[in-house]
């Protein structure tokens, strides 16, 4: 297997399903409930669907669920469109719309960024710093994962969904880059589509839209291909989707490297 290049760097922000009993009490769900929204909100199993081989160093992931905070969210609630339902960084709202959390005070909301938030993002700032300092550029692979039939909270409705999604940023992702990969999944026998059901792709605050240097591109698996969506847990394909990512990725690296 073809190792991966050392400026690639893999972000894993949704895959944890871990909330801490200390944070537990901010939560109105009963324990059957809260896990169930879980179940639906974790995107299960990316670490390993997507890091196969990857060292250790080349890989940042959040630590948390998402439940208790999401890293791939603006903190400034007035930047950030997913507020309107209940999902900014910190989520006040399940997948149905109805209430998550207790209401926090300012103080609570900055604890849990300053413990869980800042932390992630200075791991991901630091090695994309370094990253860069070594090799002059610096691709960032923001490994998702989304379920076969849209959530209610979810903007795009449409029942038909892709294998895979591809997302972009304007500034960020070079039509090349975005090209190989969709023509690398299709070519797998992925039907794949661009920015649908979701779109964009993370790259570190001090480098966005600044920075042609930091490349990022964001790849959703459709979970219905390698999970069974009602318990959380690896189907009997999950072993043959990671092979094929693993390798489409490599493909696709390879492609854009030539």
């Amino acid at each position: 297997m073809q190792s991966t290049p050392e400026w690639v760097i893999f972000h894993v922000p949704h895959d944890s399903t871990l909330i801490p009993a200390e944070i537990r009490q901010q939560f109105v769900l009963d324990d059957k409930s809260l896990n169930q929204e879980i179940i639906k909100m974790t995107d299960h199993h990316t670490l390993d669907l997507f890091t196969q081989g990857v060292p250790e160093q080349q890989i940042v992931r959040a630590p948390v669920s998402r439940l208790v905070i999401d890293v791939e969210r603006f903190t400034d609630d007035a930047q950030e469109t997913m507020v309107e339902k209940g999902m900014g960084v910190i989520y006040t709202r399940t997948a149905n719309g109805e209430p998550l959390r207790k209401t926090l005070t300012a103080e609570d909301r900055q604890a849990l960024i300053k413990q869980w938030y800042t932390p992630h993002h200075e791991r991901l700032i630091n090695v994309t710093q370094k990253t860069l300092e070594k090799h002059n550029k610096v691709l960032i692979i923001d490994a998702h994962s989304f379920p076969s039939v849209p959530l209610k909270y979810e903007y795009d409705q449409r029942l038909t969904r892709p294998d895979i999604c591809i997302g972009t940023d304007a500034f960020h992702t070079p039509n090349k880059l975005a090209a190989v990969f969709i023509d690398t999944f299709e070519d797998a026998g992925f039907n794949t589509s661009l920015n649908e059901p979701f779109a964009g792709a993370l790259v570190p605050m001090p480098y966005y839209h600044t920075d042609k240097r930091v490349s990022a591109v964001m790849i959703e698996v459709n979970r219905g291909l390698y999970l069974d969506e009602n318990t959380g847990h690896p189907n009997i394909r999950f072993k043959e989707i990671t092979r094929l990512l693993t390798e489409c990725i490599a493909k696709s690296l390879v492609t854009v490297i030539a």
